[in-house]
């Protein structure tokens, strides 16, 4: 698995499994493997004095929820860069898809 976090041009930021679209030894696109957005999450805990705790905690959630693709491709256009995640970020994306195929495969096994 080759966990990445892209920017793309609407300024959203997914977080997904990166294999390039090649054609005729030239990138035109990514396939990306059960995409995330990431958002990062402010909390503001607690006032005392005048003063606010603010804490950011990361947030993902499925970047085209409705698809029935487990992966979307994307033109190469679309992103402006790809960059590698924290460690924080690929254990969340890693521990969400091994649970969403665990979760897919006893639905499909109870049917």
């Amino acid at each position: 698995m080759s966990v990445k976090l892209l920017l793309l041009k609407s300024g959203e930021d997914v977080v997904s499994d990166v294999q390039e679209m090649v054609v005729n030894e030239k990138v035109v696109g990514y396939y990306l493997r059960y995409p995330c957005r990431v958002k990062l999450v402010t909390n503001m805990d607690g006032v005392s004095e005048g003063q606010q705790k603010v804490g950011t905690r990361i947030q993902l959630q499925p970047w085209m929820p409705l698809s029935k693709e487990s992966i979307v491709s994307v033109v190469a256009d679309w992103v402006v860069t790809i960059t590698e995640p924290v460690d924080q970020l690929v254990q969340m994306y890693e521990d969400g898809v091994n649970k969403y195929e665990i979760e897919q495969s006893e639905a499909a096994s109870a049917e």
